[in-house]
């Protein structure tokens, strides 16, 4: 039986200071789509928020993502 192979991959996503969407949901995006061009899928992901970072930076949460071998 061959073993699953499994990539790990981290992304940080940036509040807008004034509302609460993401500023880079894209890079969100970017980071699943890339794996999945090289034959991954998305198995599991988990979520950390780090609070404000100042009066311009607004709230940050980390992705943390991790993808599976489909071969």
């Amino acid at each position: 039986m061959i073993m699953p192979h499994y990539v790990v991959v981290q992304v940080i996503l940036k509040e807008k200071l004034l509302g609460t969407k993401s500023g880079n949901l894209s890079s969100l995006e970017k980071a699943i789509n890339e794996q999945a061009s090289k034959g991954y899928r998305l198995h599991t992901i988990t979520t950390a928020s780090s609070g404000s970072k100042g009066f311009s930076g607004g709230d940050r949460l980390q992705a943390t993502l991790v993808f599976e071998s489909l071969a």
